[in-house]
């Protein structure tokens, strides 16, 4: 076993727009457990992009990105679905920048020598493989853009649209998230931005720089978040997985509220894990419970128990295929910084 025959399948990733998932959303709506749970999902994310008063935030924790799911997200800001996106760096850098890069994630086992794996510099994601020396070049084209910015405290929203504004000369393959949500102003912000690729390339950054260099401030992240939120009467959340994305736009409600503005609790939520509630963690603490601090509305809200990669493209080409995005206009949040 070598590299080369580790990394020959590649992850393809699912196209959303070539199938109708209509007929099975349908059919859940009328069954029970997850599969009812996942037909309201899509109904509420449907009105969350039927609402023309509506910002709909995407939050993405896990790696769902590199499993398959990565040209699913990039076509929901194509398509009017998705107006700010909340994300873990790994998401973003890892993920969606790395292929953008030209790179690919590929298919593999959990029952490999994990040994093996580190003595070829190839890292896995559960049954997924990624070339470790492709990754430092994604470490080192990071490095390339702070290097190429005056010094100074950026939020990640300010320097993932330079990364996105590079991939226009520069990507392998288009279409990325990145790219797209540059192309469509829609503003992405990675509160935990250094914990990924970013975080190797900035701390090289940091130390060639020493003194004049690009650090990333992640409370910039959330006044601008916020300051979405005061601007938008009605909100909705689309959230995979949950961690910081999650609590960071659902925190914009306390946030705003905190600032003196009477803003609307997230009038839609919905979320996909599986992560187990009774531990009290992020990650799994229900939408009724955000509702005691605030932060989301009761009404349409839905937590859908499920490995992501399971049900989202469904949810999503159920609203793909409904059209409700055809006349909705763009909010561009990224043109009020």
């Amino acid at each position: 076993m070598n590299k080369k025959s580790l990394l020959k399948d590649k992850v393809k990733h699912i196209d959303i727009t070539s199938f109708d998932s209509t007929v099975i959303i349908d059919s859940m709506r009328d069954m029970s457990f997850t599969s009812r749970d996942t037909a309201r999902a899509a109904d509420i994310l449907k009105m969350m992009v039927a609402d023309k008063e509506c910002t709909v935030i995407l939050t993405l924790a896990g790696s769902t990105s590199a499993a398959g799911c990565m040209q699913l997200y990039s076509d929901m800001i194509k398509y009017k679905m998705v107006d700010a996106v909340v994300a873990t760096g790994a998401s973003i850098v890892d993920m969606d920048f790395f292929e953008a890069l030209g790179f690919s994630h590929y298919k593999g086992s959990p029952q490999v020598d994990d040994k093996l794996l580190r003595s070829l510099y190839v890292d896995r994601i559960y049954d997924t493989y990624i070339d470790e020396e492709q990754l430092q070049v994604c470490d080192a084209t990071v490095k390339e853009i702070a290097d190429s910015l005056p010094g100074g405290a950026y939020s990640s929203r300010r320097f993932i649209k330079e990364m996105g504004k590079y991939l226009t000369k520069n990507a392998k393959k288009k279409g990325s998230l990145i790219q797209t949500a540059y192309e469509n102003d829609v503003p992405i912000f990675c509160p935990a931005f250094s914990d990924s690729s970013a975080g190797f390339g900035l701390v090289m950054h940091q130390e060639q720089k020493q003194n004049d260099y690009v650090t990333i401030d992640s409370v910039k992240d959330f006044r601008e978040l916020t300051e979405i939120k005061v601007r938008s009467d009605i909100s909705g959340l689309f959230m995979i997985g949950g961690g910081v994305p999650k609590n960071f736009a659902q925190d914009t409600v306390v946030c705003a509220e905190m600032l003196g503005k009477e803003v609307e609790m997230h009038k839609y939520a919905v979320q996909i894990t599986v992560a187990d509630a009774r531990d009290g963690a992020c990650s799994s603490s229900t939408l009724k419970e955000a509702c005691s601090w605030g932060k989301v509305d009761t009404v349409y809200e839905q937590m859908v128990y499920a490995e992501a990669t399971t049900v989202v493209p469904m949810i999503v080409s159920y609203v793909y295929h409904s059209k409700v995005w055809n006349d909705r206009a763009p909010r561009q949040w990224s043109k009020i910084f």
